[in-house]
């Protein structure tokens, strides 16, 4: 194992340990890693299921039911779009194409320097506001795709 491994290695132990006594310790313990890491590293699955003597098909049945668990790390910026039957009603698919389009990226992926990822959500609960998304995590209403990449840019200008 390389040095950084064994860093990685003694964080995912250290944080395992922490979460071993909550009750239903696989999803708390992955959301506690994702909280540490950012992301699950996949090193995490086999040392979960052997610390709480489960399956690691278990662990990773869990981990990928769960939307809001990610195996990569994600941008530093998320964008996430309605793709909601009202969304879609209201434009939210084109303007979802054109924000992919602008950002040179497909729903799902993230940009190879890390700056922003792109996500689809399946209602925010803000129909009336139709299309939807939320840029990090402020909910934006109506959208365009102006109005999305303005407010990535905002936030990446460390502007709230």
């Amino acid at each position: 194992m390389t040095e950084i491994s064994d860093g990685l290695t003694e964080r995912l132990a250290r944080v395992i340990d922490d979460m071993k006594t909550v009750d239903g310790p696989c999803l708390p313990t992955l959301l506690a890693i994702q909280e540490e890491f950012g992301y699950v590293p996949k090193e995490a699955v086999p040392m979960l299921a052997t610390a709480l003597n489960i399956s690691r098909a278990e662990v990773y049945g869990v981990l990928t039911f769960y939307h809001e668990l990610h195996t990569e790390p994600k941008g530093r910026h998320v964008v996430r779009l309605c793709r909601a039957e009202s969304c879609q009603a209201a434009g939210g698919e084109a303007v979802a194409a054109e924000v992919e389009r602008r950002l040179n990226l497909k729903t799902g992926e993230t940009a190879s320097d890390r700056s922003v990822t792109i996500e689809a959500v399946y209602c925010f609960g803000d129909c009336a506001l139709s299309p939807t998304a939320m840029v990090d995590e402020r909910l934006i209403g109506r959208i365009t795709a102006e109005k999305v990449l303005n407010r990535l840019d905002t936030a990446a200008k460390g502007e709230r």
